[in-house]
């Protein structure tokens, strides 16, 4: 069989059979990839543990018919590790992996952008950032705006998402992209505050130095118009979110 090799991050596994694993990657070079592990249920296995989400990895596959087929690991960064230590941390990493998963929906396609936005996303909820520790939300936050943006769903938070008139503005709607001028508001619109809007921005842009000290009130603010966001740009919620602490 032909080989190749890839580095990648473990999203997600099933089981096949009594010993095999189905495992779901995002892969630096081949975008999506579904392969599967033979024999890592065994406790024999030489590289099962190197198989489960949070994992980044160099792999080696054999080409098959219709899965690949992982034939060496070896482990490059054990993400998932100190994450289980920390519950907050850990469900933001978990809405990571789904939403690159979501994100990322056609096998095979180069995703390069995706899966380093991934990988330094979760490098940052491991070790913080250079100006210092970041609460996971707003990690998270950072993260889920900016992965949409390379997917093509960028949100503005100054000028009008609609008529590109420019700000600042008040209101905020996830339907229209973003903030919106009082002429193109819909109706139930948002209206967040300028310091929400300017953490937001922030956050988009990795300007990490602007997001220190932030209060309670306004990351929760954040959050709640981000997870709004990506709800409406996925057709659904996370399912993941769901068990986030905000």
């Amino acid at each position: 069989m032909p080989t190749y090799r890839d580095e990648a991050v473990v999203l997600r596994t099933h089981k096949l059979g009594e010993a095999d694993r189905i495992v779901t990657l995002l892969s630096r070079r081949n975008g999506k990839v579904r392969a599967v592990a033979k024999g890592v249920r065994r406790t024999s296995s030489k590289f099962g543990a190197r198989l489960e989400p949070f994992s980044h990895v160099d792999l080696q596959f054999a080409t098959g018919r219709t899965l690949d087929i992982v034939t060496q690991a070896e482990s490059l960064e054990a993400f998932g590790d100190p994450l289980t230590a920390d519950y907050p941390r850990y469900t933001a990493g978990q809405v990571m992996l789904e939403t690159a998963d979501r994100l990322v929906s056609e096998e095979r396609e180069p995703s390069l952008q995706q899966y380093l936005l991934l990988v330094g996303a979760l490098r940052v909820l491991n070790r913080g950032t250079a100006d210092g520790p970041r609460p996971s939300s707003l990690i998270l936050d950072s993260y889920l705006l900016r992965s949409l943006s390379v997917a093509g769903y960028a949100p503005t938070f100054s000028d009008c998402a609609r008529c590109g008139l420019v700000g600042p503005h008040q209101a905020f709607s996830p339907a229209a992209g973003g903030v919106v001028c009082e002429r193109c508001r819909p109706a139930g619109s948002a209206r967040p505050t300028p310091a929400t809007l300017t953490l937001l921005s922030a956050l988009l842009e990795g300007r990490w130095e602007e997001t220190r000290d932030v209060p309670d009130g306004i990351r929760r603010e954040s959050s709640g118009l981000t997870a709004a966001f990506v709800a409406w740009h996925l057709e659904r919620s996370l399912r993941s979110l769901a068990h986030v602490e905000r």
